[in-house]
């Protein structure tokens, strides 16, 4: 992505204001990649995501995938939300099946595809129960299989685990680790948790306070698979997540003392 700027207009007040949320955004992400992107809440990690998604038109700046531009949603990419987004009506099978059967593809080529990743994300007792059966942790686990089922290009993770329990959290980012270290896609993960960020990614984008601007790019050096030792513990882990904390910290004290400046004038 190259020179990514996005502004929204918001009313307030009675009178309408411009809001620079993104403000040329440079970002490469190699083939079979893992890049988390983290920031300051509202510094906007998910209308980038959204963007490259295809969901979202930047006002000036291109994604390009491949060399092609990103203009509209594609097969080549497919997006989890923090939301799980499942058809309430739809079983588990059904609910893995839908982007397949929506392409053209057989019933029984669908299930066929379903069947391996419900599997994989270890949901092949569920496979008739519906989303009000299965806990938060299964839910995301379904949204994480359709994803995979539709065998994209790139995998969009919009904070996946965040409306989940610490436990189950933990449990996902290992299972999510192991399903990347076998499918191999590229990913490009925005979370607002330093420890998932460091735990999971190749990369970690660090974005700025409002608006939006890619303040520096952080390599994780460490060993995989991530999921066979206690990672957490290693004084690399410490190290890293401590100069993103650094960076984060000093973009809140910044943008809090603006604020109250603004509030005081």
């Amino acid at each position: 992505m190259d020179g990514i700027r996005k502004r929204f207009r918001i009313k307030q007040h009675g009178k309408q204001h411009e809001f620079l949320a993104l403000d040329g955004v440079d970002l490469a992400i190699r083939d079979r990649e893992f890049v988390s992107v983290i920031g300051p809440s509202g510094c906007g990690k998910t209308t980038l995501l959204k963007i490259v998604a295809g969901l979202v038109d930047a006002d000036e700046g291109q994604v390009r995938i491949d060399g092609t531009p990103v203009t509209d949603p594609g097969e080549d990419r497919a997006v989890v939300f923090q939301t799980f987004g499942l058809f309430p009506w739809k079983t588990v099978l059904d609910n893995v099946t839908f982007p397949l059967s929506i392409r053209g593809m057989s019933k029984d080529q669908a299930k066929d595809i379903a069947h391996k990743f419900i599997l994989k994300v270890g949901l092949a007792k569920f496979e008739d129960a519906y989303p009000h059966q299965l806990s938060g942790g299964m839910q995301q686990r379904v949204g994480l299989a359709r994803a995979l089922a539709a065998d994209p290009q790139i995998l969009l993770m919009d904070e996946p685990f965040g409306a989940i329990d610490a436990q189950t959290r933990e449990l996902m980012q290992e299972e999510l680790l192991r399903l990347w270290a076998d499918e191999k896609k590229c990913v490009m993960f925005v979370t607002h948790d330093l420890d998932e960020a460091v735990l999971l990614a190749d990369r970690v984008v660090v974005l700025s306070g409002q608006p939006g601007r890619v303040r520096e790019i952080i390599d994780v050096p460490l060993p995989r698979p991530r999921w066979e030792y206690d990672v957490r513990g290693r004084p690399e882990f410490a190290e890293i997540r401590h100069a993103i904390w650094t960076m984060l910290r000093e973009g809140l004290v910044s943008s809090s003392a603006d604020a109250f400046g603004s509030r005081a004038g």
